[in-house]
């Protein structure tokens, strides 16, 4: 029976590996192999130029700018969604105080909690076209119909370089904090509820609930939040293509790798350039990826 189990796991996965094998581990295999060439796109025709897409990659003005604002998503859209969305869930979970010796939530969490989910069932697409018309510098926004009318003038959030890419992170977090609100509940749904009871019975108050109990508890949820949304900050290429003025601009204030990428591919046909821009994406993001969970890697506590 031990060694038929094997036969049994390999006829499960079989499928789904050579599946993933085919169209994602390919993909990558075939992105870093175009990064050599000057393909074009169009023709059979391939020429290796070595690490010359590279060379004028690092050179490329429009791709520093895009790391620059890269590292703006990375500090900014975990810091504000998690600390936002930590805050909810505590509340929903927590902030009710307690009743009867048990822990609750504020009034009406659970409805709350479908509320705060519900950004993640709407497409990005969807979402950044309905923030496009929400930032809309005519009356037909929602914010700038608002200003008019107390005759505060309109402000520029899309078409202003120094408001665009904020603009955008406020929604990238809008969309982001429903779906860590959920998540962090159920961290929080998972601590034993005698651990707060104790804390409560000592006299401790919401705040040392919060920094001396569930954060604690809660630091491997945290963890994998933190590596997600970096992840998350290395895209951005949907909401930057739909809101943004010229796809990017103003004056690329705006533009993202993604978005250099899908430009370089099929607007100016430079594939083999596109795909330099791809491996450099991926090893920025792997990095990012193994560097969080090297920093903020600590011992489990044993509850």
């Amino acid at each position: 029976m031990k060694h038929g189990r094997y036969p049994f796991i390999i006829g499960f996965l079989i499928v789904p590996v050579a599946i993933y094998g085919t169209f994602v581990i390919a993909a990558y295999v075939q992105a870093f192999q175009l990064s050599f060439t000057n393909w074009r796109g169009f023709s059979p025709d391939v020429s290796y130029i070595g690490f010359d897409n590279f060379v004028k990659l690092f050179q490329d003005s429009t791709f520093w700018k895009a790391i620059q604002h890269h590292i703006l998503l990375l500090i900014f859209l975990p810091l504000l969604t998690i600390i936002l969305a930590l805050f909810f869930a505590f509340l929903l979970n927590v902030g009710g105080g307690s009743k009867g010796g048990r822990t609750r939530g504020v009034w009406g969490s659970k409805f709350y909690r479908v509320v705060f989910f519900f950004p993640q069932l709407l497409a990005l697409a969807l979402v950044a076209v309905i923030f496009s018309r929400v930032y809309s510098s005519d009356d037909s926004g929602l914010i700038n119909g608002l200003l008019n009318q107390v005759g505060a003038g309109p402000v520029l959030f899309l078409a202003d370089k120094n408001l665009a890419l904020w603009s955008i992170l406020a929604v990238l977090v809008w969309q982001a904090v429903g779906f860590y609100v959920v998540l962090f509940s159920a961290g929080m749904g998972s601590i034993p509820t005698e651990i707060y009871e104790a804390a409560a019975l000592d006299g401790a108050t919401r705040g040392t609930l919060f920094f001396k109990v569930t954060l604690p508890l809660l630091w491997n949820t945290l963890q994998v939040a933190w590596v997600y949304l970096g992840i998350a900050a290395f895209d951005a290429f949907a909401l930057v293509n739909v809101m943004s003025v010229d796809r990017g601009g103003p004056d690329g204030a705006t533009t993202v790798l993604g978005l250099e990428i899908y430009r370089n591919a099929f607007d100016y046909a430079q594939f083999g350039y596109a795909s330099a821009m791809g491996v450099v994406l991926f090893f920025l993001t792997i990095t990012f990826a193994a560097l969080t969970l090297r920093v903020t890697r600590r011992d489990a506590i044993e509850l």
